[in-house]
């Protein structure tokens, strides 16, 4: 019998970043639109959709061997589980998302302290909550179920809510007044799983895949022909995660460079390459990069 080790993916706005993510590291994950259990191309693997505020909870209850969740989850459920690794990656982008706190704009509350006696909704309770004790705030925080952006001013005086660009916040003429928490995707698991050797072993190729995709987003492959007369004034162009691998091509004269070098620096680079003395210089993207 096949061992499964049993991974918890996030429903809801992270879903298709993470699938897409787990195609690049090799895992293709296929669900159909009601369904909560989806293939996916490893027998060893038995996958579960679970939204992301529930997560740790079950991982923790050991329903779970392991899930990807966010830091605020995390924080906001209480739950006892190990954080394995931090995967910077959210719905729009490689970045990190907040939680903060927004009121409208020219509205008298303009920090924290002006919201004593006030109403704040949120979906991030209990992290809400002791954020105004640690102000020595007595605000009334209460849950939102959604559409948190709406809510204020009529039915609350602020809002604390999550954002990755703060577009939607502006679109509903607010302003951020503060930080409450700096969130991002974490991969957890439960002490159980962490102590099964062969579980363990898993979780480890599975991250070593996903870290390996997540770095390759912002990197591209650059492979070119240089005469060995212009190597040295070639090589000194390329700022390479270490040395350029350099290969002999059939004419003595001629080598093959190839790197890899981040992907916002290529626009500059290529002019300087082919006034150093590349020639057919290709450009091309890849999967994963694996340190």
């Amino acid at each position: 019998m096949t061992s499964k080790l049993k991974l918890g993916l996030p429903k809801g706005s992270l879903q298709e970043s993470t699938f897409e993510l787990f195609a690049k590291a090799g895992y293709k994950i296929k669900v159909s639109s009601r369904s909560y259990f989806p293939t996916i191309n490893d027998d060893e693997i038995e996958v579960m959709l679970i939204r992301a505020q529930e997560m740790a909870r079950y991982v923790e209850s050991k329903v779970l061997d392991c899930g990807l969740t966010g830091t605020d989850w995390m924080v906001e459920s209480g739950c006892k589980v190990e954080t394995i690794k931090d995967l910077v990656y959210a719905k729009q982008g490689l970045r990190k998302v907040r939680w903060v706190l927004a009121a409208p704009k020219g509205s008298s509350i303009k920090s924290a302290k002006d919201l004593d006696g006030k109403r704040v909704a949120t979906e991030l309770v209990n992290t809400s909550k002791e954020y105004f004790k640690k102000k020595g705030v007595n605000a009334t925080v209460e849950f939102s179920w959604g559409a948190t952006e709406a809510k204020c001013p009529d039915l609350a005086d602020a809002i604390i809510e999550l954002t990755e660009t703060g577009n939607s916040l502006r679109a509903n003429n607010l302003e951020i007044l503060d930080t409450v928490l700096e969130s991002n995707t974490i991969f957890i698991a439960n002490g159980d799983a962490i102590k099964d050797k062969w579980k363990k072993t898993k979780i480890d190729n599975i991250l070593m895949l996903l870290d390996g995709a997540l770095k390759a987003q912002t990197m591209v492959g650059l492979k070119m022909n240089v005469l060995k007369e212009n190597l040295d004034k070639v090589i000194k162009c390329l700022p390479a995660l270490k040395n350029p691998t350099i290969a002999q091509l059939s004419d003595p004269a001629w080598v093959d460079v190839d790197t890899i070098i981040e992907e916002k620096t290529v626009r500059d680079m290529i002019p300087q390459l082919k006034s150093a003395g590349a020639q057919g210089i290709v450009e091309y993207p890849l999967n994963k990069v694996i340190d």
